[in-house]
């Protein structure tokens, strides 16, 4: 297992592409100089013992060598002792909305970028409960199993998008029934369910479903995602945006929060209801409700030491450094004398 104590230092390592980018942009542009004054088989007699490789190995080691010596200052450590180690917590299955609504740009950057956002910050402020996730559209499907692994999760959680679901539309009921499937617990009363969605249900089955579930003992709590006043659904073309949602009349859709619909599910379930803005995603008050339920205790497999790793790190950077200034611009002397384009012969000719 590995981890970083100093995880805000990493972004230094968008540094090492910008290098390399910099460096082939001066290359390019030096090159250009030169032609100015000769032609390209002039240069390459003006100054035969010049490389053109090796600029290119040191500015590749020194960019090796500065995203090791990040890493390290990153704090890399690996754990070395895993250990059976028990906990309290419950279980959480989030049914996350994927429909082409979730698309729409009311909640900054948009309602399902922002459902993301809210689902990373459950996954880092419950550190001991287990957390699934159901993705729904028309249809719903197990993205993520049930699991006290909050790294796996948020690496389901990034390749989530509007599209995983194919058959479009947004049936609430079929998730909720897909989330009871998935605890494990057959008591229930350890269990939550919470919804984000816009509330366009289609299939006007949630509350019934979400009924069902509170009468096994899950409690069902929902976020709504949205405005009241509805917005268009924009739609992409390779990343660009190629304008908005139209019905069979060429009429522009409007995606509106249905909030009197998650609140009666969320009564149903014996949940509370929250909507989210952006400036409150509303976890706050959903996990108020949960830290009100009755734990359980499970045990898990956990790195319950670690070790710094940091100095294997530093130890090559600081060669390859060291290697970086003892490499000239100049061609080896056994390279010029293998002479495979016969220049020598050239010259002698002449």
């Amino acid at each position: 297992m590995v981890r970083f104590i100093h995880n805000d230092l990493l972004w230094l390592l968008a540094l090492v592409p910008v290098i390399l980018l910099l460096f082939a942009m001066a290359r390019h542009v030096r090159g250009r100089r030169l032609k100015k004054y000769a032609a390209v088989g002039a240069l390459a007699v003006l100054a035969p013992a010049k490389s053109a490789f090796k600029p290119w190995l040191r500015i590749m080691m020194l960019a090796v060598a500065c995203a090791l010596i990040v890493v390290a200052l990153g704090g890399f450590q690996m754990g070395s002792k895993l250990e059976e180690v028990k906990r309290e917590g419950v279980d959480i299955m989030v049914a996350l909305d994927v429909s082409n609504s979730m698309m729409a740009e009311d909640i900054r950057p948009d309602r399902l970028e922002r459902a993301r956002q809210i689902i990373t910050r459950l996954l880092d402020r419950a550190p001991n409960d287990r957390i699934g996730i159901v993705v729904f559209a028309g249809n719903a499907y197990v993205h993520l199993p049930i699991t006290i692994d909050h790294s796996a999760a948020k690496l389901f959680l990034g390749s989530i998008s509007s599209d995983m679901v194919p058959k479009q539309g947004t049936n609430i009921g079929t998730a909720i029934e897909m989330c009871v499937k998935s605890f494990s617990d057959s008591t229930y009363k350890h269990n939550a369910i919470l919804l984000i969605t816009d509330g366009e249900d289609h299939e006007q089955g949630g509350i019934d479903a979400a009924k069902e579930a509170g009468e096994l003992g899950i409690a069902v709590h929902t976020i709504g995602m949205g405005s009241p006043g509805g917005v268009p659904i924009p739609l992409y073309s390779r990343g660009n945006k190629a304008g908005f949602l139209k019905d069979e009349n060429g009429n522009t859709v409007l995606s509106k929060l249905n909030e009197k619909l998650l609140a009666q599910i969320a009564e149903a379930g014996g949940g509370i209801y929250v909507r989210a803005t952006n400036s409150d995603d509303g976890l706050r008050a959903v996990l108020a409700a949960i830290d009100k339920m009755t734990k359980r205790e499970f045990e898990s497999q956990v790195y319950t030491e670690y070790e710094d790793r940091f100095q294997y790190l530093l130890l090559p950077a600081i060669l390859l450094l060291l290697l970086e200034v003892l490499i000239s611009d100049k061609k080896s002397g056994w390279w010029q004398r293998l002479d495979l384009f016969g220049e020598s012969r050239k010259k002698t000719q002449r």
